[in-house]
């Protein structure tokens, strides 16, 4: 059974920052790639970075290029996504997500697993 935990989501005031991460278990996380996915409320779930198997590949939304960063660390199965620079717009629901294949997945299709998610609130 697969599973995703993620934390290090709360409150942050507008140009500050936060590292989320999400520990994975249940199959071979170097196998996979990896992502982020966020919701805000009253909008549907949206992109935000993905990552291929090995860390080398990675992709961005517009909206977060050059503010955030995702890596990863198999030896840990753990995945990180460090958001600087915040802002009010940033404000969601944060989800990492399990991609079906080695690629760095950018599309709902390619998850084949979500976490619970974690709450970022950025106050202005």
């Amino acid at each position: 059974q697969v599973q995703l935990v993620e934390s290090g989501g709360g409150l942050v005031q507008a140009g500050g920052s936060l590292r989320l991460s999400c520990v994975a278990s249940g199959r071979t996380f170097s196998a996979y790639g990896m992502g982020w996915f966020r919701q805000a409320p009253g909008q549907e779930r949206a992109f935000v970075a993905g990552i291929e198997w090995s860390g080398s590949i990675t992709h961005y939304s517009d909206s977060v290029k050059g503010r955030f960063t995702i890596s990863r660390d198999n030896a840990n199965n753990t995945v990180y996504l460090q958001m600087n620079s915040l802002n009010s717009e940033d404000t969601a629901v944060y989800y990492c997500g399990g991609g079906r294949t080695g690629r760095a997945p950018d599309r709902m299709f390619e998850f084949a697993y979500w976490g619970q998610g974690t709450q970022v609130s950025v106050s202005s």
